[in-house]
């Protein structure tokens, strides 16, 4: 296929030039027509589209009718998730479980009802045909972990009898399965990777009942399947916080697009891993990582301040990391003064970095996130506040953790099918009409002219 590419490569680049020429639209008409560009006004305000009761962002109040910002709050289900994170690390317990429960069904669950969810997880993740491993995962490995992923969940529509069986009960089912297969899809779609295109050995582990799903994602993932109790409660941490993020983000929305079509779970499903895979969405801690890995390449001095405030300057003008002019992991499209969900990780973090001797790395972390806002205030024109966002630290943690940076998105997604899930079946259950917005067409009219006359 490279070889059939490369053959026909100077007739799509004087097409691709052509069609750059034909689609371009002015950029203000977008203007003119008042359209809001991303489905966001000037300010960053998200177009209202819908109604949700999964979770709720907020980042503001309104006195007298003004926009004032707040410190940021994210609420599961009604629930703050400062203390959905306190109540479960206060009572020494794996929390991502518990958070599937209260989104999918808007409590949070006695013991007897997270024992049966946790039962139910433990058997869907049985349920993976070896077959499949075989003949799905272990075939064209892709290189990238989230085409991998959405294919396995494509597949999965093949082994269905009732895949496009679209009642309550029967989604309700799917979800779970897919809530409990993610880990295994994903790890399992890196080991052959890493086998077939690095020549690493190749393991296989099964699931083990009883073990919580961030432990499980470790112990299928390591050579030895071993652990530390602090790394299986951080990675689960990282879960509980990247499960939901209100119904306006890029991949929730898709989900409640698709849903809204009528189509089947998996094809809903896959969309939305679509969307999470781009770098703007799924991506940006990756983005983070590889900033920092330039900046300790680049500085000398880590506890420098002014170098490091030098090196962010750079980087706003272009002249630093991609040329992009960005300072990946600060700021966020809702959250100004902060976004909850860093926060929270933060603290974590710190335990971490000191188990794993990390500590001057977190120093320049923290140092980053207490310049960046005031480089960005100086050298941009902004319309509310910069923080970090929880991009900043969960790349960082997933470093610690030893994890592959093709697994980065992928523990996203792990996390995310809960939200997705909840979105779903909101969709469903309140029977909306299909989403179909607006797009104005600016093109002038032409008149068809034959061939000859072309």
């Amino acid at each position: 296929m490279a070889k059939e590419y490369s053959a026909i490569e100077p007739e799509i680049k004087e097409l691709a030039v052509k069609c750059k020429e034909s689609l371009a639209i002015n950029p203000e008409l977008y203007g003119k027509y008042e359209v809001k560009r991303g489905l966001r006004d000037v300010s960053g305000q998200g177009v209202l589209t819908g109604l949700t009761e999964v979770s709720e962002i907020r980042s503001h109040i309104m006195v007298d009718r003004d926009i004032v910002p707040t410190e940021g709050k994210l609420y599961y289900q009604g629930v703050d998730i400062e203390e959905i994170v306190q109540g479960f690390i206060r009572e020494k317990r794996f929390g991502f479980e518990e958070t599937v429960f209260l989104l999918l069904f808007g409590k949070l669950p006695t013991k007897e009802e997270l024992d049966t969810l946790n039962h139910l997880l433990s058997q869907y993740r049985k349920e993976l045909p070896t077959s499949f491993v075989r003949d799905i995962i272990m075939k064209a490995p892709s290189r990238d972990m989230m085409n991998t992923l959405a294919r396995s969940v494509l597949t999965l529509y093949s082994y269905d009898e009732k895949a496009d069986d679209t009642s309550i009960e029967n989604v309700l089912r799917q979800c779970l399965q897919l809530i409990a297969l993610f880990p295994l899809l994903s790890v399992y779609g890196y080991q052959a990777y890493s086998h077939y295109h690095d020549g690493n050995s190749l393991f296989i582990h099964q699931p083990v009942e009883g073990l919580s799903t961030a432990e499980n994602i470790l112990h299928i993932l390591r050579p030895d399947s071993k652990y530390t109790e602090l790394e299986a409660k951080i990675l689960d941490l990282a879960l509980v916080l990247h499960a939901e993020h209100g119904g306006g983000n890029n991949s929730t929305f898709t989900t409640h697009v698709v849903t809204s079509s009528g189509t089947d779970t998996y094809s809903a499903v896959a969309a939305s891993l679509g969307s999470l895979k781009g770098p703007k969405h799924g991506g940006a801690n990756i983005k983070v990582m590889r900033m920092f890995e330039d900046m300790k390449d680049t500085i000398k001095d880590w506890e420098d301040e002014e170098e490091v405030r030098q090196y962010l300057t750079d980087i706003l003008n272009k002249k630093a990391f991609d040329k992009k002019g960005l300072i990946y992991g600060m700021g966020h499209a809702v959250y100004s003064i902060s976004d909850p969900r860093a926060n929270i990780l933060k603290g974590f973090v710190e335990k971490l970095s000191v188990e794993k001797g990390f500590e001057k790395e977190f120093s320049l972390y923290s140092m980053v996130e207490r310049l960046a806002p005031e480089v960005i205030a100086s050298e941009r024109k902004i319309y509310k506040g910069v923080s970090a966002n929880v991009d900043f630290y969960s790349g960082f943690v997933y470093n610690m953790l030893g994890l592959p940076f093709e697994l980065y998105t992928p523990i996203f997604a792990i996390a995310r099918i809960a939200g997705w899930s909840a979105h779903r079946l909101e969709e469903l259950i309140n029977e909306g009409k299909i989403i179909r917005p607006a797009y104005k067409a600016v093109a002038k009219h032409k008149n068809y002219v034959p061939m000859e006359e072309r």
